[in-house]
Order: structure tokens, then sequence, then C-alpha cells
């Protein structure tokens, strides 16, 4: 695994939870994928799922967790070892998204109804592995940013101004602070490398040298797919 994933500051993941089934020689295929944040979270859906189709054959599973993906974990679910579980889990961690090969916090179940054609180790492999790659095909991915948060203090009568000039430059804005002694302009920009010293630079810029971004904390937040500065 790359030595640089633990401090990733965006990753890819589920916009919505979804089900998709598919039919391999009469056996059903019911493949969940469920936006998790934890293995206690997962194993709930899990859990779930057991219940709901308590008449099915085999819950199959696999997930992973968090910006650095370090988290993995799959289950045959008594289907021949090495046949269900891991390659479910290698269609979530080689899925090529918009940053390359980054999903995470993303659980999958696949719920086998067996059909009484036994499909044999290979065709086993495939189905999963298949009925897995073709939800994510129908999902929506959404990428998790990890953003910095500054609050830009500025007169009343210059912020609209400076609102307008950042959202121009491709800046997200919150909503401003209206207080007493002035208007403090919430930004949250990229927690990367040099991007806090060039959006000071560009403030600078855009104000004469007149404001400076107060650094507040950061959070991760979801943007569309390509966006987020």
């Amino acid at each position: 695994m790359n030595s640089n994933v633990s401090v990733a500051s965006r990753y890819t993941t589920l916009a919505a939870d979804l089900s998709h089934e598919v039919e391999i020689k009469r056996s059903r295929f019911i493949t969940y994928l469920y936006r998790v944040s934890s293995e206690t979270d997962a194993r709930g859906h899990i859990a779930a799922l057991r219940k709901q189709h308590f008449d099915a054959r085999h819950h199959c599973s696999a997930f992973v967790l968090g910006a650095d993906r370090m988290t993995q974990r799959s289950s045959d679910d008594g289907e021949p070892a090495g046949t269900a579980g891991i390659p479910m889990l290698e269609a979530l961690i080689k899925r090529e998204t918009t940053h390359g090969t980054d999903l995470s916090d993303v659980l999958a179940v696949c719920v086998r109804y067996f059909g009484g054609i036994k499909l044999g180790a290979g065709g086993l492999v495939r189905a999963y592995s298949d009925s897995v790659s073709q939800a994510l095909d129908a999902a929506t991915l959404v990428t998790r940013q990890r953003m910095l948060r500054l609050a830009v203090p500025a007169e009343h009568s210059q912020a609209a101004r400076y609102e307008n000039d950042l959202r121009a430059a491709g800046y997200q804005l919150g909503a401003t602070d209206w207080q007493a002694e002035g208007a403090l302009l919430q930004v949250a920009i990229a927690d990367e490398p040099g991007a806090e010293d060039e959006f000071q630079r560009q403030l600078a810029t855009l104000s004469s040298g007149a404001l400076h971004g107060q650094l507040q904390g950061h959070d991760w937040v979801d943007v569309p797919q390509g966006g987020g500065r």
C-alpha cells in the first residue's frame, strides 16, 4: 500500500445507498451498497440484512473504511474460502474513480439465494465480483474532501464585494457572520500542502493587503466529483 495514503486529504465514497440484483444460473445475487463510517455501522447493516433475508443461503460481505483505507474486512459466510468476500473486497478497493483507486467508507453485502446449480470456485469468484462491480456501475459517487475552515474579518461596507471576489476565484464560502464590529467571512479551502498560503496570497491581492484569514480548524465535506478548491 502507498506509504502516502495515510495523509490522504480526499477519497471517493457513495452519494447514496443502493441495491442491485443479478441472476446467474438460477441463483439470485442481491448486492447492497452502503455508505458507512465505522465497523459497528457496517456490521449493523449486515445483521439487519440477515434478518431481512433470513431465508437466503449466504450473506457475504466486504467493506473498506477511512481516508487511508487501512480498515478492510471481508466474509465468505459459508461459501468456499476466498470465493466471495475477497473478490467483493477487491471490486471495492480496485474500483477506478475520478481520483484513481480511492473508494472508501463503503460496505457491500451480497445476498445469495441458491438456485440449485453449483457454480464452482471460479464461477463464484466471478459472480460475487461482477455483482459488486455492476452495483458500483449504478452508484452515484462523491468526493469526500478534508477542508480547512478560515474566518476572514472584513468591514461591513466591503464584505459583500470580498464575498463575490472570493467566489469568482473559485473558493467555497459559508454564511457570513455579521457582528457589531464587522463581518466574518467563512471560507473553506482544500486541506492540501500550499493551499492555505495560496489563499492568503489571493486574499492579500484582492484586498490590497487589508485582509488575512484566521484558521478555525478543518472538516470533512462532500464535494462534487472534480470540484473543491
